[in-house]
């Protein structure tokens, strides 16, 4: 019989908090000042990722394109979209092609110099994010990757980074979330 281990929900948030201050809150300021400047560039801001890093984007694009605004009638609104959502359109090309293109495809399709694209990838290795931050950098948009573990190629070739420096899947998208919903708070300030 194996040993049992007793989780602790308040274990749990006691990593989630030390996470948390291991990250570089001048890399949280970049990424809003990052959207900030699409915002104020009226350039699209573009948002993958893959498994939670994808739902994270999902939930980073809504809360980006409504949860900043405080005057839904006449304020200016952010270009926001997540190239995660479009299912056929994923199937599609992952199905035809690979999977590695997916997103690539989409920005031919959507993207222009001086666009912002957030790349959320855990582990920073994951081939269709790396693939996309690669079109985008050679294409003129501002690349910025969203990492936990050691940050992977992803931290490397991204133009800024947003880095959880921790070794555990969970604990990283959930430090992610927590900065993504930081941001929406902040940009709503500014008035973006």
């Amino acid at each position: 019989m194996g040993r049992s281990v007793v989780l602790s929900p308040m274990g749990y948030l006691e990593r989630v908090v030390q996470a948390a201050r291991e990250v570089d809150p001048a890399e949280v300021d970049a990424l809003a000042g990052a959207i900030a400047e699409a915002y104020q560039a009226g350039r699209f801001v573009f948002i993958v990722g893959n498994g939670g890093s994808g739902a994270n984007a999902s939930h980073l694009c809504e809360d980006l394109g409504k949860g900043t605004l405080s005057d839904f009638q006449r304020q200016k609104r952010l270009k926001v979209l997540s190239l995660t959502d479009n299912t056929p359109y994923l199937l599609a090309w992952g199905n035809d092609t690979s999977f590695e293109r997916v997103f690539v495809e989409q920005l031919r399709n959507l993207a222009g110099p001086g666009d912002l694209l957030i790349a959320i990838s855990g582990s920073g290795n994951s081939p269709n994010i790396l693939r996309a931050v690669e079109y985008a950098n050679r294409l003129g948009l501002h690349t910025f990757g969203v990492t936990g573990f050691d940050g992977g190629r992803l931290r490397e070739i991204a133009h800024a980074c947003l880095h959880v420096p921790w070794d555990d899947m969970g604990v990283v998208e959930a430090i992610h979330a927590i900065f993504f919903h930081y941001l929406v708070d902040a940009l709503r300030q500014l008035g973006c």
